[in-house]
């Protein structure tokens, strides 16, 4: 914490954020006038210029990582908070991406003429000054920013003590690149510089602040819902669930419950629970617990499926023997409602596709769930019936996100169901407004 923040109170930190976002509608008056292509070019030579400091950008963030591990934070934290250059080219080609879809401004939602000539047309514009609370995430600044910028809204930043080097220099780059463009950097900000307290003032920012959208652990994200005073989106958390139907394909299911859960394990679209229907139980489990656990992820086990694991006389010819021991255990209570984030899977056989929606429905985060069935009508049931906000069927949890979905990037994966639901691209960081056209009508 600087000398600057322990001298500070919280009332001069909120305001000096205000502050800053009075700065930023400012600015963003002039951004939301420019046009389509203007705007583009902006974020090519956004792109350009995280390909140019690539190497500046890897050095800050070796620096963060280095605190990280010596702070023991968990691999899948560690890997969220990676931003190598292979990373970073991967995110300036998200920015170009951005820039090459459609400009959401402008664009038509609905309009009809009235029957007293008047013609009414309702049209995207931009939020205004959008503010993201978020944790050990850089790569989050880059899309966030690159989003922002092409629908035409300033953005505040809290991007967490663990990333703060890395952050610091894209928020300097990104200013550079404003100010090169002709444009106010007063557009992007961050209040990493006042620690926890900006947070807190972001979150009481109402009137200077338009939205908030906390992207984090379950902690953070509460915590910014129940403390906010200004508009907010809930985000994130991914107790995502897997049902394998008795219609299912076997084989197919095998690598896709492995890449949802292993290809990436500190992110809110990894599968963290897999539920079996009973008729299959006994015959899959034994072939999907040993690709797991040759993968080192540890399975969490109802009474049912430890029986069918790690009893010969299960039914199973004793398949559970070759199985790892200390990656198998016991599921407790309140693993059916945890998010991992970690090597970890839990695993439950139930009786029918019924049961399975309703512990889906009970203990899921309104993510992502998958079914992997054969069966049409399973499927139907199935996603007319889980409440979340993306069903995959027959395909891995890891493609719900923003990037994956065409939208270039993503500010995060809405779960709430107001505004937003699911990715968040350039249309959900947009508004509307009426306008209406008229010659002279009067209202009798």
């Amino acid at each position: 914490m600087s000398d600057q923040q322990t001298s500070l109170s919280q009332s001069d930190i909120s305001a000096r954020v205000c502050a800053m976002a009075d700065r930023a509608a400012q600015a963003q008056t002039g951004l939301a006038l420019m046009d389509g292509e203007a705007r583009n070019a902006l974020l090519m030579a956004l792109a350009d210029a995280l390909i140019a400091s690539a190497g500046d950008i890897e050095a800050a963030n070796r620096s963060d990582l280095d605190e990280a591990f010596e702070s023991g934070m968990s691999a899948g934290l560690i890997d969220r908070l990676r931003l190598d250059t292979i990373r970073v080219a991967a995110a300036a080609r998200g920015v170009r991406q951005v820039a090459a879809l459609p400009d959401p401004l402008g664009s038509l939602v609905q309009g009809h003429e009235m029957p007293n000539g008047v013609r009414l047309n309702q049209v995207r514009v931009p939020l205004g000054v959008v503010a993201m609370i978020y944790e050990a995430r850089p790569n989050v600044t880059i899309d966030v920013v690159s989003l922002c910028l092409k629908s035409g809204n300033a953005v505040l930043l809290r991007g967490g003590h663990a990333a703060e080097r890395t952050n610091r220099v894209l928020v300097d780059l990104i200013g550079g690149v404003l100010e090169q463009e002709g444009l106010n950097p007063s557009l992007v900000a961050s209040v990493d510089e006042f620690g926890r307290q900006g947070a807190q003032a972001l979150m009481q920012a109402r009137g200077h602040i338009d939205l908030l959208i906390p992207r984090g652990g379950k902690d953070l994200i509460q915590s910014v819902v129940s403390q906010a005073t200004v508009p907010t989106i809930e985000t994130g958390a991914g107790n995502v669930h897997i049902y394998l139907d008795r219609s299912a394909d076997l084989d197919k299911a095998i690598p896709v419950i492995v890449n949802a859960k292993t290809q990436r394990v500190g992110v809110c679209n990894a599968a963290e629970k897999l539920i079996v229907h009973r008729d299959v139980a006994a015959d899959f489990l034994p072939r999907i617990a040993r690709a797991l656990t040759t993968a080192q992820v540890e399975l969490c086990l109802d009474t049912v499926s430890m029986d069918i694991l790690c009893s010969r006389g299960a039914g199973n010819g004793g398949e559970g023997v070759d199985l790892p021991p200390e990656l198998l255990r016991e599921a407790e209570s309140e693993d059916w409602g945890t998010e991992y984030l970690d090597m970890k899977m839990g695993v439950k056989v139930v009786d029918s596709l019924d049961e399975a929606i309703d512990h889906i429905n009970r203990y899921s985060t309104g993510h992502t769930e998958a079914i992997l069935a054969e069966d049409y009508e399973a499927v139907e049931e199935f996603t007319k019936r889980v409440d979340s906000a993306v069903i995959m069927v027959n395909a891995s949890t890891r493609f719900t996100d923003g990037g994956q979905f065409g939208m270039g990037a993503e500010l995060g994966i809405s779960t709430q169901k107001l505004h937003a639901r699911g990715p968040m691209g350039l249309q959900e960081l947009t508004t509307t407004k009426w306008v209406g056209y008229g010659r002279g009508q009067v209202r009798p």
